[in-house]
């Protein structure tokens, strides 16, 4: 079982890592966006050097994951390692078999959607597995154990530093798109996590509790948690339900309470911050 699961968890940073492959490769190096990161700072270097942003992009890559190995040690994420690797010898791989000297299309503003939106799901999915693409998270590892600074605010300084960089190196529109691009980036992988975790917080109020629960246990295979209540109106004696679950269990049980105790009064609420057995640990 141990086993299984790894391997399945490893098939989706596999997934996961190759939509940031497509996006990056034939979305935002074609085009020279250059929204944070260290694949934008390499688009930026491949620029001015005569390293291909993939190479740039590999050897920034090797150079960050040795020194993850000698800063962060043991603690330092395999599922990081991984990914980082995979993205960047998949990058390499491409410009050597399939080479492209220019964008997929004559749409700047298609390609940018598609050079934001896989690198953002991607990323997400790999946060939501605790994982990472590696790049500037692991510098941020390393200044998190080392220094004081504020992380979160540091990444964001850099990503717009690397993306005012394009307005030196490329032409307006191109320095404008990345522009673009990084305040879409922010807003986009917040909101992919947060879809892919939401929920279905319950409350129930209700007269038989029994068969309500009996259904959450045995067929969604969930649990919940009963308290006895009183009416304020009614002053009748009254039990509350309170359960989460995944969206489709919760069609379900919406759905069965309808049908067994149409009188129940349901509360039901979007929450994407579960913590718990059945959740996130």
């Amino acid at each position: 079982m141990k086993y299984a699961t790894t391997i399945k968890e490893y098939f989706a940073i596999t997934i996961s890592t190759l939509l940031i492959v497509v996006g990056v490769y034939f979305f935002k190096f074609p085009n020279n966006f250059t929204f944070g990161g260290v694949t934008g700072l390499s688009v930026v270097l491949g620029r001015v050097t005569p390293i291909s942003p993939s190479n740039v992009n590999l050897i920034m890559n090797v150079v960050l994951l040795i020194l993850g190995f000698l800063f962060l040690g043991k603690k330092f994420a395999i599922k990081t390692v991984y990914s980082s690797l995979l993205l960047s010898l998949c990058l390499s791989g491409l410009e050597h078999y399939y080479p492209m000297s220019k964008p997929l299309t004559d749409q700047p503003m298609l390609e940018l959607v598609f050079a934001v939106a896989l690198p953002a799901f991607g990323s997400a999915l790999l946060f939501n597995m605790d994982a990472s693409s590696g790049g500037t998270d692991i510098a941020a590892l390393i200044m998190q154990k080392y220094t004081t600074f504020d992380i979160g605010h540091a990444l964001f300084y850099s990503d717009v530093l690397i993306t005012l960089s394009a307005f030196l190196v490329f032409d307006i529109k191109t320095a404008l798109f990345s522009a673009f691009g990084l305040l879409a980036k922010s807003l986009a992988i917040d909101n992919v996590i947060e879809s892919i975790n939401l929920a279905k917080y319950f409350n129930v109020v209700c007269s038989n509790p029994e068969i309500i629960c009996h259904y959450i246990v045995n067929e969604l295979k969930r649990s919940a948690t009963v308290c006895d209540a009183e009416g304020a109106f009614s002053h009748k004696h009254k039990y509350i339900i309170f359960t989460a679950m995944r969206r489709p269990q919760a069609v379900q049980l919406r759905r069965y309470i309808k049908t067994v105790e149409p009188d129940a009064f349901i509360l039901i609420s979007n929450t994407s911050e579960i913590i718990g057995k059945g959740f996130h640990g």
